[in-house]
């Protein structure tokens, strides 16, 4: 039960899903989790297993490492956590170009991507922003490890998550050994 302080809003629940699959790409998605924690009005409270998949664009690119972490949200609004989340992806050596375009191309290979999947109940369209994202149910890297945080969600206009799971072709998908995570910081 979440207690509300006189005059606080209540935490909104965001799920992020992390993509890299240039550098070290498991380093790098634990990195973007604890570069989420670090951000202003957020706490990391779910982190999914991670997960190796094959590139959805251009085969020649390396696989990808994917997540997915629940974060709570306190005083932001989605356009503003979204410019949070590209500062970090920045940071990680992620570059576009002019238009805000992948330097590699729409579906080329990045140091990271973080894609706001769900902000709460909300529905946002904008040049910049879809929430719900657009290939949430579509993506077995995004919609499995969004099942293991967060089993009973439900998208907003599409019902439960878990009604998609049998329409996608999960067997692509190999979860990252915890022998290859590295250990956790003191």
């Amino acid at each position: 039960m979440t207690v509300l302080i006189p005059g606080e809003a209540a935490a909104t629940p965001v799920y992020i899903a992390i993509g890299a699959n240039l550098g070290n790409p498991v380093q790098q998605v634990m990195a973007a989790v604890d570069a989420m924690e670090l951000l202003p009005g957020i706490t990391v409270t779910g982190c999914s297993s991670l997960y190796v998949s094959p590139p959805m664009g251009p085969q020649d690119q390396p696989d990808y490492t994917n997540a997915v972490c629940k974060l709570d949200c306190s005083g932001m609004e989605p356009l503003e956590l979204l410019d949070h989340l590209q500062a970090v992806e920045s940071e990680a050596g992620r570059q576009r170009d002019a238009d805000g375009v992948n330097a590699h191309g729409r579906w080329g290979p990045r140091q990271l991507d973080l894609d706001m999947l769900l902000f709460g109940q909300q529905q946002v369209s904008t040049a910049r922003l879809s929430v719900p994202h657009p290939g949430i149910l579509e993506r077995p890297f995004v919609l499995l490890p969004l099942l293991e945080v967060e089993p009973d969600i439900q998208i907003p206009g599409r019902g439960y998550a878990r009604d998609y799971l049998g329409m996608l072709p999960a067997h692509q998908l190999q979860r990252v050994p915890e022998s290859a995570l590295p250990e956790p910081r003191a």
